[in-house]
C-alpha cells in the first residue's frame, strides 16, 4: 500500500510539474508574438505577420528575414516626405547657387 501512495504522490508532482511548464511555454510564445506584433507595427507592416511564428522552426527565421531584407513601408513614407522638402545644406558648406532648389538655413 505504501508504494501505491508514493507512486500517486509522485504522478501527481510530475503532473504538477507539467502544468506548468505549458504554462510557461504558452507565456513565452505569446509574449514572442506581442514583440514581434510591435516591431512589425513600427515597420509600417501589418502586425499579423508576427503570427508567423506559430509556423514550428522556421517561423521566426522567416519574420527575421522580413524584417533584414524586406523594403519597410515607412522607409516609403520617409522618402515620400523627404523627397516633398528640401533637404537643408550640411552646416560649414558653401552657399547654394541662386536659383537652386536647396533653402538656406
Amino acid at each position: 500500500m505504501d508504494d501505491h501512495t508514493s507512486s500517486a504522490a509522485a504522478a501527481s508532482v510530475l503532473a504538477g510539474l507539467a502544468f506548468v511548464y505549458v504554462i510557461v511555454i504558452v507565456a513565452l510564445i505569446a509574449f514572442t508574438v506581442w514583440v514581434y506584433w510591435r516591431i512589425f507595427a513600427k515597420a509600417g507592416y501589418n502586425g499579423a505577420l508576427s503570427l508567423l511564428n506559430f509556423i514550428p522552426g522556421v517561423g521566426p527565421l522567416i519574420c527575421v528575414l522580413i524584417l533584414a531584407f524586406g523594403r519597410w513601408p515607412i522607409e516609403d513614407q520617409l522618402a515620400a516626405y523627404q523627397g516633398a522638402r528640401p533637404m537643408p545644406p550640411p552646416p560649414g558648406s558653401p552657399p547654394p547657387p541662386p536659383g537652386s532648389s536647396v533653402m538656406p538655413t
